[in-house]
């Protein structure tokens, strides 16, 4: 796509998004011109207001991780630590025990209880200790439904 029809798509993007619902597809427009200046960029804050005056929210890629995500019916959950901090992918509609079997067989067979603190409160309160003493950690049991962005620490006993 141009980098001018990137926004809106053009008559032959409106082809294919006409087949894809067909289909009951998905379609997603990107540039590769826009995704190559976006790589050059070194500065997200420029990135973000190069894409605004384009018309467009996110970079190409991110739609299309999102699209497949969603089209795989997947989705993500956070472990955070002092050194490291990582991302995880589980289905969409698993339970604690099942999130925590993605990190070692041994969380799952040995599964007690996960500390659960939302993306959101974690960006808001400054990470763990300011969840913590705004009450949004929580314990969750074995019957917990993780929730795409979840930071999870886990409890088990082997």
């Amino acid at each position: 796509m141009s980098e001018n029809s990137a926004a809106s798509g053009n008559e032959f993007s409106s082809k294919v998004q006409a087949l894809a619902k067909t289909r009951n597809a998905n379609m997603v427009i990107i540039s590769a011109v826009i995704e190559e200046e976006i790589s050059k960029l070194e500065d997200p804050q420029d990135a973000s207001l190069f894409l605004k005056d384009l018309g467009l929210e996110e970079p190409g890629l991110n739609r299309i991780i999102n699209t497949g995500y969603n089209l795989l019916n997947l989705q993500t959950f956070f472990t955070v630590g002092t050194k490291e901090t990582r991302a995880w992918t589980i289905s969409k509609g698993s339970f604690a025990p099942q999130a925590a079997g993605k990190i070692h067989t041994d969380f799952e067979r040995g599964f007690i209880k996960a500390e659960i603190i939302s993306f959101e409160d974690y960006i808001s309160f400054g990470g763990e200790a300011g969840s913590k003493e705004n009450g949004k950690l929580r314990l969750e049991g074995k019957d917990y439904l993780f929730k795409d962005g979840d930071i999870a620490h886990f409890k088990f006993n082997v």
